[in-house]
């Protein structure tokens, strides 16, 4: 049903709701931080507007059918979609809700027809996975009941523009948006900024930046003018580094429900827009707001008639480590995401011109705005005249990994199309000519390794070889899914493994995937690397050379011919990665065997047998892993324990298909697939407890906890031994798992505390 919410409703845990910043204004508020009143305009809202307008199924085939690089298919279809939404009739029960809530907002701030902030929360904003900075839109100044609903419909329409579309698939977020709106009362603000608690570009974690400009915070966020920018101690709050901006105007409410632009005067624009004391008392707010979450963030706050406030928060997204080089300086400015890279520049003065950059190119413009975001890819470097390193183009840069200085000044006019350049975007310099062979290298965006130690061990997701190194050397306790096809492919050469049996070359298909196994094993040694072995579907086995030959043909494959009943059909292909896996253990007991796709106890007994009949039998330590895909695991998980099963990981991406009857395959069908749905989070607190109850080792390996932070908590909660994800989830996944455990904790001792 369509819904609101007031911040104080609401908190971290409603991130499928009310969207990131929604969720994060409510945790403010639990936190004690000091807030602007307002409520969230919830997701289902915009998921009933869309389907009472008839538009969903349209714009979900549209969007299904576009290639994002294509980037006049994507303006011409963002525009469409957009025009469409903003056209539509927002549902009777939707604008009564919104509506209602803005009169009560008017009786608590005591104004009638308040200002107010009306600003997108998508459920992938504002997380330690996605920032999505800037892609959605916001409407300051908003004043009425239709004005309101409008600047809502708005903010929905916003989840289709070029930005948002090419930022969801290039950062590998849920292609379909889920949005909420936040609707805030507006502070009038005199002095406004961003604020990190770590530096975005060093990664220090004992000093946090400030930047801040006069009036609205706009200018800052989007990169307007250069900002004041204060380095600060966070133990002593004394301010260690200060650079004061040339702020040329400043943002005002207007009569007329919209910002004014004042010029300021050269006097105005040279001075520090905080006092020393307004900076600690900044500093105070957001060592209370990092102490609260746990992690680093990235606040916006504004100062009004003396008194501050937070008026968002999300985690920082990257934290890049610091690479310094030195040479010939022809522009200088800030490094907003670093790494040294070498091209020919490119000046372009606005986004309509983008279409012309060409891949590996130094990107110069006026300043950073997110209208860049479909373009910047293939940038090689980005240069601006303006902006400060929290805007939010140089937070989307970092996260794209490119390297990005702003706030250079007249960059557009010192640095000519065509000029070969080198960026080093660590000493916030431009250099003429290229960098001396073998000193270019990319930007290092990796947030490094999390401080927290957790009683939940955080596993990866992996299948790469190359990776493994890398990988190994980040905060992670092991791999809770090694995936065997990435390997078993590259040594198959496109033929179908029984075309090598029949030929003779079976020993070669041996050879290669022991090898890549044992990479891992050295890789992560001691700790453990849990490998699935294969899980080809028919249709898959098909496209190799001699698939038609063995292969059936299956209407449905995702529930055929698979897993670990394909094993017990067909033992000598089995036999060909146990022995395999025999040989990349020798020496290195930490790798062990994980079976897909179990669906009853005959299969298991009979695949158990195999495994004892191996090479594998005369190694000791190895554990066998089923994978909890199929619901019958619940009933089953007793009988598993006994056949000496000791472990079980949770394959949330089939689980979720099996139990809601969904092929994960289907387009059509995308909507319906939700991992947080409440009858599969029943079956994941089911396998759980089963697990525990048999002492089983449980885990957790399917995509749901990389694209939903949110879930770490409840699988905390609910005892999970372990959780797998992607490389880039790994230190959110951590930060994730130690609040919650230290939310537990904390519970229990209040609990404790009541009870005595």
């Amino acid at each position: 049903m369509p819904n609101t919410a007031w911040f104080e409703e609401l908190s971290r845990a409603d991130v499928s709701r009310a969207g990131g910043k929604g969720a994060n204004l409510g945790e403010m508020i639990r936190a004690g931080l000091p807030v602007p009143p307002g409520f969230v305009v919830t997701v289902d809202s915009f998921g009933a507007f869309l389907a009472q307008s008839g538009l969903a199924d349209e714009i979900r085939a549209r969007i299904a059918a576009l290639d994002v690089d294509d980037t006049a298919a994507l303006g011409v279809a963002s525009e469409e979609i957009q025009r469409r939404v903003v056209g539509a009739e927002v549902p009777d029960e939707v604008r009564a809700r919104i509506v209602d809530a803005y009169h009560a907002l008017a009786t608590r701030v005591g104004e009638r027809d308040p200002f107010v902030a009306v600003r997108s929360s998508a459920t992938a904003e504002d997380t330690a996975q996605f920032s999505f900075a800037g892609l959605h839109k916001s409407f300051l100044n908003v004043r009425g009941d239709a004005a309101v609903v409008d600047a809502v419909r708005s903010c929905w329409a916003s989840a289709f523009a070029a930005r948002a579309l090419f930022y969801r698939k290039s950062q590998h977020a849920p292609a379909e948006p889920e949005l909420a709106v936040v609707v805030e009362a507006m502070i009038d603000a005199d002095k406004s900024g961003v604020l990190f608690t770590v530096d975005p570009t060093s990664g220090r974690d004992d000093v946090m930046v400030i930047e801040s400009a006069w009036g609205l915070g706009e200018v800052v966020v989007g990169g307007l003018v250069q900002p004041d920018r204060f380095v600060v101690d966070k133990k002593t709050l004394e301010i260690v580094d200060r650079a004061i901006g040339h702020k040329t105007f400043e943002l005002v409410r207007g009569a007329r429900e919209r910002n004014e632009r004042h010029d300021l005067s050269p006097d105005r624009a040279d001075a520090p827009s905080l006092s020393d004391d307004e900076v600690r008392a900044v500093a105070r707010l957001a060592l209370a707001d990092e102490q609260h979450y746990g992690a680093p963030q990235d606040a916006e706050f504004a100062i009004a008639r003396g008194k501050e406030w937070l008026v968002q928060t999300r985690p920082v997204t990257s934290r890049p480590k610091q690479d310094v080089r030195e040479g010939e300086i022809l522009v200088r400015g800030l490094a907003a995401s670093p790494g040294l890279v070498s091209g020919a520049a490119r000046v372009l003065l606005g986004p309509e011109l983008g279409g012309s950059l060409q891949k590996g190119e130094i990107l110069v413009a006026p300043m950073t705005t997110p209208d860049w975001v479909p373009f910047l890819r293939r940038a090689g470097g980005i240069v601006t005249d303006s902006g400060g390193k929290t805007s939010h183009a140089a937070i989307v840069s970092r996260e794209l990994g490119i390297p990005c200085i702003v706030g250079a000044g007249d960059a557009t006019r010192k640095v000519a199309t065509g000029t070969v350049v080198t960026l080093d975007a660590v000493e916030g310099v431009v250099r003429r000519g290229a960098a001396p062979s073998g000193e270019v290298r990319p930007p290092k965006t990796t947030a490094g390794r999390a401080a927290a130690t957790t009683a939940t061990r955080v596993y990866v997701n992996l299948g790469d070889p190359a990776r493994a190194a890398e990988i190994a050397a980040m905060d992670v306790d092991g791999v809770g899914l090694l995936r065997a096809e990435f390997m078993i492919l590259r040594a198959l050469d496109g033929k179908h493994p029984r075309l090598l049996l029949e030929r003779g070359e079976s020993s070669r298909l041996v050879d290669r995937l022991a090898e890549g196994i044992r990479g891992f094993a050295r890789a992560f040694h001691p700790r453990p690397v849990v490998y699935r072995s294969m899980d080809f579907r028919t249709n898959e086995f098909r496209g190799l050379e001699g698939g038609d030959r063995f292969e059936p043909k299956e209407d449905n494959p995702m529930i055929g011919y698979r897993g670990c009943y394909r094993y017990v059909r067909e033992p000598d292909l089995f036999a060909l990665e146990l022995t395999a896996l025999a040989r990349a253990r020798s020496g290195l007991g930490n790798v062990h065997l994980m079976i897909p796709f179990v669906r009853t106890a005959s299969e298991v007994r009979a695949c158990k047998d195999l495994v004892d009949h191996s090479d594998l039998s005369r190694q000791r330590d190895l554990q066998l892993w089923v994978m909890a895909e199929v619901p019958s695991v619940v009933y089953w998980l007793p009988t598993y324990a006994k056949l000496g099963v000791q472990g079980v990981s949770i394959g949330s991406n089939d689980l979720t298909q099996l139990v809601l009857g969904v092929d994960r395959d289907s387009a059509a069908l995308a909507d319906l697939f939700d991992e947080r749905d409440e009858a599969v989070l029943a079956a994941i607190r089911a396998i759980i407890a089963a697990s525990r109850a048999c002492g089983l080792t449980c885990s957790i390996c399917g995509q749901a906890p990389s694209i939903h932070p949110e879930l770490a908590e409840l699988l905390v909660r609910e005892g999970i031994d372990s959780i797998s994800v992607n490389p880039d989830a790994i230190d959110a996944t951590r930060r994730n798992v130690d609040a919650a455990e230290r939310r537990i904790l904390l519970a229990a001792a209040r609990s404790r505390t009541a009870h005595d």
